[in-house]
């Protein structure tokens, strides 16, 4: 069984727990106490990850650490679909390669202000709301040509791929950092489309978050 090193308010640890629950695969789940007792940061800890950092997943005696390194693996090998992570098709591929990286500069602008505002983190907020904001107008712009295309996913596939979680639950839970969503009604659209994936599961406090905001 997989074993997810987790904390439940962790953006990168809601991947992990979205992608199994989608592709209904168990798991155990050993909370990491990441704030106030900055677990992660423990000697004990760093004998798992030496980079402190979570989520890092256990399968069967197999450790691998970073989030859409998880979402990669996981997809890999319990998805007989192919169709999250559609390594036989070189161009799917490529996009969702391409998209994966996109998601780090949502998570490093994003993410990261959410925890400026609800953590403390020495970051410049307004750098960081600044470089949401331009990622998001990017998004939004292609979403709307996928929707003229008659697609609902930032790949050309018609199924979603890791790289739509990979990407959602930073902007999903953006308002928390000062990042309003109102001006992407292309990005509002396409969250409603995640949400309705089977197998969907909520973060906690996720939509106490949007409330006031457009869906």
């Amino acid at each position: 069984m997989i074993t997810l090193y987790n904390w439940d308010l962790s953006v990168n640890c809601y991947k992990q727990r979205l992608l199994l629950s989608i592709l209904d695969v168990e798991y155990e789940s050993i909370p990491v106490d990441f704030y106030p007792g900055w677990e992660h940061k423990s000697a004990e800890f760093k004998r798992i990850n030496p980079l402190g950092h979570i989520p890092v997943i256990v399968d069967d005696g197999y450790k691998l650490r970073d989030a859409h390194a998880i979402l990669t693996y996981l997809a890999s090998k319990y998805d007989p679909s192919g169709r999250w992570y559609p390594a036989s098709d070189p161009h799917l591929l490529g996009e969702t390669a391409q998209w994966m990286l996109f998601a780090e500069g949502t998570t490093n602008t994003a993410s990261a202000a959410r925890l400026h505002v609800n953590l403390g983190y020495e970051f410049d907020i307004e750098v960081l709301r600044e470089g949401a904001h331009e990622l998001f107008r990017a998004l939004d712009e292609h979403l709307w040509f996928r929707e003229r295309e008659g697609l609902d996913w930032v790949t050309s596939s018609p199924h979603p791929t890791i790289a739509d979680l990979a990407i959602f639950p930073d902007v999903m839970l953006s308002e928390e950092g000062g990042i309003s969503r109102l001006d992407y009604p292309a990005i509002r659209r396409w969250t409603d489309r995640v949400r309705r994936i089977e197998g969907f599961v909520v973060m906690p406090g996720m939509f106490e978050a949007a409330k006031g905001a457009p869906k």
